[in-house]
Order: structure tokens, then C-alpha cells, then sequence
């Protein structure tokens, strides 16, 4: 700790677990102590309306009958192997969508699907890399990055060479570093080994050309600013021209926490979790209207508690904003924390396939056929 990114990289504790919550500088062990919680609502949202999905027939769900409630945070669980990707991702996902002709796999099979006619859209959150390239970044993914071009375009010298927004991309060609493509960096391709990535000799990592890099905004060069974390970008751009435009959507990238990654730093690097939380840093971004359903498969794999709680804050402004949320998940802290769950079960395998329970978190508690209740 005791941060991410760059206020990581501290010991913050090291010994017996029975001595960590006595630490006043680990993060955990507040956790641990009880001095931060994930508290269960006080509230629980009632649904209104359902997709109804009647006999399904998929890997070991055999006419299965199961409605999902719009308009709440609902949480599919059970033990793993019980069918709940089976049954949310092939079965609710590809069968509302055409996700399937695209993956080239079948959707799940079911006798009918009712209730989803009025969803503005269906969206698979998952964990899949966001891109190949290491041209994307988070400024750019997020559409921040043609207004911080506009801003050096704008600036006296820039006006002056005769250099537009354009010359500050680096995907374009007018600005961008000529041996390297503005990648800033060179790819050797090994014959037995995994290639090798260089820093370019040419622009030092920089991606532009000098007379590009000698335009500055307040201070800073372009490069300079692709170096920003996104925290550090908010402070530096919220008393400026366009800080809406720009400063807006790195605050939703630190809602999600992920105030830590910089502008400039490849997609292609991110690890599972952090492409799934700037997904959705995205969707909070796009203004998209409410009436989605939004899905997402086990997002809190590698998060800290600390992580899972701001999780869940973006999870109650989705929903508060008119759309629907379906998570498969294991964790205690996500399911308490549901408007509604569905427990699939109740064992792994052929043994599995079954709806064992549907209700409110408390409902499930109280059900003694449930793993997840117990």
C-alpha cells in the first residue's frame, strides 16, 4: 500500500494475521477492525418489472423456469460449476441479443423469453481486454483526449506553426514521432523468444516530435500530460477551458478507482479487472439514457474490499439512473448488498441446474437448501 499505482509500493504490514488489525496503516486491516464496512442497505428496491424465461434446456439446466427483475441490482449465485454463467451468459445475454451469431456459439435454449422489449440495450460487462493495440489509452477511450488536443491547439505557438489538434495526436502523422509511429517505443520480433519492446532512440518514449513537444499549456507538454495520472489530470485541468469536458469523465474513472492509471498508458496492459472497471467508467461517461441491463460476470476477481465497495457505488448510481444490473457472484459483500438474488443449485455439475431460491438477500438467509444462505 497504502494506495493504488503510484502511492503503492510500501510494506504496510508484515507478521502473524492475528497481529495485522492491529495496524493503523494497512487498509485491510481497517477492513478487518471494523473501521470501514460495506454496510447491507437500509432499502432494498422492489421490482416492478421481469424478463421470464420459461424451460430451459442448457448444459445441466433441465426446464428451468426463472424470471429476472429490471430495474433493481440483482445477484445470481451458487456454487461453482451450479450453471450460473450457463444460464446468464448463454441463456439471458445471447438470447436478448445477437451475441450469439456474432461468437459464433449457440444461445441457450428455452421454450420463451418475455419482458425485455423495452430494454435500451443489453451489455455484457466482462473482463475481456478492451483492446490489442497499444495506440488506446484511457484518454482516449474515454474521449478526453481530442479536447486536450484542442487545447494545445489553441495555444499562441501552436497558432503560430500552423499546427492544428491534429498534430497532437499521436495515431496521426503530421506530429507523431517518425521512427516509432508515435508508439513510443519499437517492437524486435525474437525467432524462439517473445519479442522484445525498445525504447524509441529517436523520441525517448515521447511519441512526438520536438517541435511538438516544445508547445506547451500551462506549463506542460503533451507528453507531460499523457504522463498525468488521472488524478493528477482533474487537478490540473478543473480551473480551465473545456475542465467539463475533460475533467467529467477522469471523475468517473475515479469513482470506479482508477484514479491511478495514466492517461497515455496502453489498454493492452490492463489487467482483467481494471478493462472491466473502465468499461464502466465508460458507460457512466457515454450519457447513455437508463434502461439497460448491464451484466457482469464475477467483477470483484482480484479486487480488494476497499475496490468492491467503490464497485458497488457505481452499481447504485447505474441502477438509480433507470437501468438494470444482473452480477454473477460468490462474494459475501456484493450479494448482501443486492435488491434481489437468485441462487442456482444446488450442487456443481449434473447436480446443479436448479433454481433453489429467488428473493431478497434476508429471503435467501433464511433458506435451508441454500449454500450461499448458510
Amino acid at each position: 500500500g497504502p494506495g493504488r499505482g503510484q502511492e503503492g509500493g510500501s510494506l504496510m504490514f508484515s507478521g502473524p494475521l492475528s497481529e495485522l488489525p492491529s495496524s493503523k496503516e494497512s487498509l485491510t486491516a481497517a477492513y478487518l477492525r471494523g473501521d470501514k464496512t460495506i454496510d447491507v442497505p437500509k432499502k432494498r428496491r422492489k421490482p416492478k418489472q421481469w424478463i421470464e424465461i420459461k424451460e430451459i434446456r442448457h448444459h445441466n439446466i433441465e426446464k428451468l423456469d426463472v424470471k429476472f427483475p429490471l430495474g433493481v441490482f440483482c445477484c445470481v449465485s451458487g456454487v461453482s460449476g451450479s450453471g450460473k454463467s450457463s444460464l446468464v451468459r448463454d441463456v439471458l445475454y445471447r438470447n436478448l441479443t445477437s451475441a450469439a451469431s456474432e461468437e459464433g456459439e449457440a444461445a441457450g435454449r428455452c421454450r420463451s423469453i418475455k419482458g425485455g422489449d423495452d430494454l435500451s440495450d443489453v451489455v455484457m460487462v466482462d473482463q475481456s481486454p478492451l483492446a490489442r493495440t497499444p495506440r488506446s489509452t484511457p484518454a482516449v477511450y474515454l474521449g478526453v483526449f481530442d479536447a486536450i488536443r484542442e487545447l494545445f491547439g489553441m495555444e499562441d505557438e501552436a497558432l503560430a506553426a500552423g499546427m492544428s489538434p491534429s498534430a497532437f495526436s499521436f495515431n496521426s502523422g503530421q506530429g507523431r514521432c517518425d521512427r516509432c509511429s508515435g508508439l513510443g517505443f519499437e517492437k524486435v520480433e525474437m525467432q524462439f523468444l517473445s519479442d522484445l519492446f525498445l525504447r524509441c532512440p529517436e523520441c525517448e518514449g515521447k511519441r512526438y516530435q520536438e517541435r511538438v513537444l516544445a508547445i506547451r499549456h500551462r506549463g506542460k507538454s503533451i507528453h507531460d500530460v499523457l504522463e498525468m495520472t488521472a488524478r493528477d489530470a482533474i487537478a490540473f485541468f478543473k480551473k480551465g477551458p473545456k475542465s467539463d469536458t475533460i475533467c467529467g469523465p477522469l471523475q468517473l474513472l475515479a469513482d470506479v478507482g482508477l484514479d491511478y492509471l495514466k492517461l497515455g498508458q496502453p489498454l493492452n496492459v490492463l489487467s482483467g479487472g481494471e478493462s472491466q472497471r473502465l468499461k464502466l467508467a465508460a458507460r457512466l461517461a457515454g450519457h447513455e439514457p437508463g434502461g439497460a441491463l448491464l451484466i457482469f460476470d464475477e467483477p470483484t476477481t482480484g479486487l480488494h474490499i476497499d475496490d468492491i465497495a467503490i464497485l458497488l457505488k457505481a452499481f447504485e448510481r447505474l441502477v438509480s439512473e433507470g437501468n438494470s444490473i444482473v452480477v454473477i457472484e460468490h462474494n459475501l459483500d456484493v450479494i448482501k448488498t443486492a435488491d434481489w438474488v437468485i441462487d442456482i443449485g444446488p450442487e456443481a455439475g449434473d447436480c446443479g441446474g436448479k433454481l433453489v431460491v429467488a428473493g431478497t438477500p434476508e429471503e435467501v438467509a433464511a433458506s435451508e437448501g441454500s449454500h450461499t444462505g448458510r
